[in-house]
């Protein structure tokens, strides 16, 4: 009787203690297009048809708040979301860019990617109030003359993407 409970312990205490790490999925497969290799990450999509960076941002500057258009964009990573990788900064040419979310958090970059790639999503304009930019101003401690000169909406160049090649 007490080899079998000590059977017990010791099997529950191997269960118990056993260190598993747990790992977000994430869907990438390399994908071969005009002999450049692609980590795919959320929906499959196709290197053609992609737009310069500077033909979005043309595209951009017709936009309205509330507008979107549907777009396939290549261009340059300036920056990854450090925590999970849930979005990234792209250059758009001449000190813009556009900040890239995924659909429905349905997957995320590697926090090093850098480098080019090709987006396919929703392209739309954001507009930050007056108000709120004060708001955050002020919540960033920044000065009642520095709050006070703040006299115009701030308008963000946004990109939902539904899939991403990113080039290896």
């Amino acid at each position: 009787m007490k080899r079998i409970l000590f059977v017990l312990l010791v099997a529950t205490l191997v269960i118990a203690c056993k260190n598993e790490t747990k790992t977000e999925e994430t869907t990438q497969e390399i994908q071969e297009t005009q002999d450049m290799a692609y980590a795919s990450f959320g929906d499959n999509i196709e290197a053609e048809g992609a737009i310069s960076a500077s033909e979005m941002a043309e595209r951009y500057k017709s936009l309205k708040s509330g507008d979107t258009i549907t777009a396939k964009v290549s261009a340059k990573i300036n920056e990854v979301c450090q925590m999970k990788g849930c979005w990234m900064k792209l250059d758009l040419g001449n000190d813009q860019d556009v900040r890239v979310t995924f659909k429905d958090y349905g997957f995320f970059m590697p926090l090093n990617a850098e480098g080019e790639v090709i987006v396919n999503g929703k392209a739309f304009i954001t507009e930050t109030s007056v108000d709120d930019l004060r708001h955050y101003a002020e919540d960033a401690g920044k000065s009642a003359e520095e709050i006070a000169a703040i006299t115009q909406p701030e308008k963000t160049f946004a990109f939902e993407a539904d899939g991403v090649l990113l080039k290896q």
